[in-house]
């Protein structure tokens, strides 16, 4: 019974914790790093984003060839 307390007190604990900082109100996109309202910056954001992490393999093993 104590550790099904302490266990409850500590959920209770962390939720008031949680201010009217941390709580976005259920806004789309409220806690990501970056705005979503401007299309073009987003799409801008994910292009290098992704286009980094699929062409970066492309680049080392061109310098890898290109190199003597």
């Amino acid at each position: 019974m104590l550790s099904r307390q302490i266990v409850r007190n500590f959920m209770t604990t962390a939720a008031r914790r949680s201010g009217p900082d941390d709580f976005h109100g259920g806004v789309p996109g409220g806690n990501l790093p970056f705005g979503i309202n401007n299309r073009y910056k987003l799409t801008a954001y994910f292009v290098l984003f992704f286009g980094s992490g699929i062409g970066i393999p492309f680049l080392v093993v061109r310098h890898q060839l290109v190199k003597k």
